[in-house]
């Protein structure tokens, strides 16, 4: 790793550049996290339709991977023609889970009033998550676009430990060499 330093850096600038962009341009970046999730639901599909035509694997029978590509393949056509919808759909699936996580929450908090001190904490936790995935219903368009902002400020971060860990690497291996070359210089 110390002769590769230079690697985790290029993944961290890498990294910092899309969550520059990310936040800076949200729908771009929507779209572009959108068509490679199409991307990589053809690739997916493609594979368990070769894996079928080959007879499928041991465990499995090749019409449940012949199945299994065809819906792969359906995803990623409709992501592909249709990006918006796809970005839509998903955050009113987190939307969903968030209702639901937020209910349970809520019950959870009922249950335990009892038992723990504090559960009011869990049950305002729940009805937050209800009040987001409500408001990701409402208008399922922002929601994407705060999503592709965090998924932004993520990399902007992801990056920064990337690069540090990168130049630590590198003085790490420049003091090895540094030391081992030392008592050879002065032993000649």
């Amino acid at each position: 790793m110390v002769r590769n330093w230079w690697a985790p850096v290029i993944r961290g600038v890498l990294a910092m550049i899309f969550g520059v962009l990310a936040i800076a341009m949200p729908s771009i970046s929507l779209y572009v996290l959108v068509l490679l999730f199409g991307g990589y639901a053809l690739a997916e599909g493609m594979v368990s339709l070769l894996g079928a035509a080959r007879g499928g694997y041991a465990e499995q029978r090749w019409w449940v991977l012949l199945l299994e590509g065809i819906v792969s393949i359906g995803v990623a056509l409709i992501t592909l023609l249709s990006p918006g919808i796809t970005a839509v759909a998903l955050v009113l699936w987190i939307g969903a889970w968030a209702i639901v996580t937020g209910v349970l929450k809520i019950a959870a908090a009922v249950r335990l009033r009892k038992v723990i001190e504090g559960e009011w904490l869990l049950g305002l936790a729940g009805v937050l998550s209800i009040a987001v995935g409500v408001l990701l219903f409402i208008a399922p368009g922002a929601g994407a676009l705060a999503l592709v902002t965090w998924i932004g400020a993520y990399a902007l971060v992801f990056g920064a430990f990337l690069i540090a860990l990168g130049l630590r690497l590198r003085s790490l291996g420049a003091a090895a060499v540094g030391g081992a070359a030392g008592p050879l210089h002065h032993g000649t």
